[in-house]
């Protein structure tokens, strides 16, 4: 909701209800440190990547980087998901070449596409959990579930829109917060996507790839060419900057919900040129188009991030 990130005064009207919220929220917490609710402990470290906000904060780019920084310090990290705008027809499922985003949902689709890593999306993330733990992994990585208390967790990343940050600062629905602020003070560490940091953060840059082929033998657009742009994620205005600060001129530009996918009739005024759209738009792309392209980004995160991942790695302790 754009207003949460503007001052707006009737959303004082919904303090109630983030006070019930609050509430619920709360109790919930607390039953799961006593006991009453139960806890799923992996047998292998979790690390888990969320954010204290609704929408998209550039947390798949940080998990695609997390699988690949394991690799290399020798690890075998596997990854559980929601699997939000998916629907499977038994949970836990476990991504194969031809699981498609309507199945699992798009994201955890980019993931296993991109890193070829054990993928196990389910709501419940514990059961999610436990399938991935039987598959040779000895790294969980969990994309989201930050408030997902269900499921153990020895790592907390929390990633922060640089721009946006918490909005107003109150939790739904009058602002944007699924936890308060206090919860920042409780994680391993703070990402901030795209700056500027504050004390205590780790900048997270996103850099753009080579554009790659959806569809279509056309001639790939360079810099300079006028585009029409599309991007389904949780802040589309980031991409259209991205594409502005590589040199192309944007004709028109369409943003959709995060997880949306486009409809071929959206796409009617769109063939006037070249469509450079997201790689998780890519991921669910219907057709329609017969010159788009889609752009990959990696993340780059500070050696002192990962000086600070490979220390908490070596305190944890599960019984080896």
């Amino acid at each position: 909701m754009r207003a949460w990130y503007k001052t707006v005064t009737w959303l004082w009207v919904l303090a109630p209800l983030s006070g019930l919220f609050a509430l619920i929220s709360g109790l919930r917490r607390w039953l799961f440190r006593r006991g009453s609710k139960a806890v799923y402990r992996a047998p292998v470290p979790v690390i888990v990547v969320g954010n204290l906000t609704v929408g998209g904060n550039g947390k798949t780019p940080l998990v695609v980087w997390l699988v690949a920084w394991l690799r290399r310090q020798g690890y075998t990290p596997g990854v559980i998901s929601r699997g939000y705008g998916g629907k499977a027809e038994q949970y836990p499922l476990l991504l194969k070449a031809n699981t498609g985003p309507g199945q699992a949902g798009d994201e955890p689709v980019l993931i296993y596409r991109r890193t070829g890593c054990p993928v196990v999306v389910g709501p419940k993330r514990g059961e999610a959990a436990a399938l991935l733990a039987t598959l040779g992994v000895d790294v969980i990585i969990s994309d989201d579930g930050l408030q997902h208390y269900a499921l153990a967790r020895d790592i907390e990343l929390v990633v922060v829109d640089g721009k946006r940050r918490f909005g107003n600062g109150h939790l739904l629905p009058m602002g944007p917060l699924r936890e308060g602020l206090w919860r920042l003070k409780r994680v391993d560490a703070i990402i901030n996507n795209g700056g500027p940091a504050e004390t205590g953060e780790f900048l997270m840059t996103l850099k753009p790839g080579a554009l790659q082929p959806v569809g279509g033998t056309q001639a790939v657009p360079e810099p300079g060419e006028t585009v029409n742009a599309l991007a389904g994620i949780g802040h589309p205005p980031r991409f259209f900057a991205t594409l502005e600060q590589l040199g192309f001129i944007l004709k028109q530009r369409l943003a959709l919900a995060d997880h949306k996918a486009v409809t071929p009739a959206q796409l009617t005024g769109l063939q006037s040129a070249p469509l450079l759209i997201t790689e998780k738009d890519a991921v669910k792309w219907p057709g329609g188009h017969d010159n788009v392209w889609f752009v990959p980004v990696d993340a780059q995160l500070p050696a002192e991030f990962e000086q600070l991942l490979l220390t908490r790695l070596k305190e944890l302790d599960h019984g080896d």
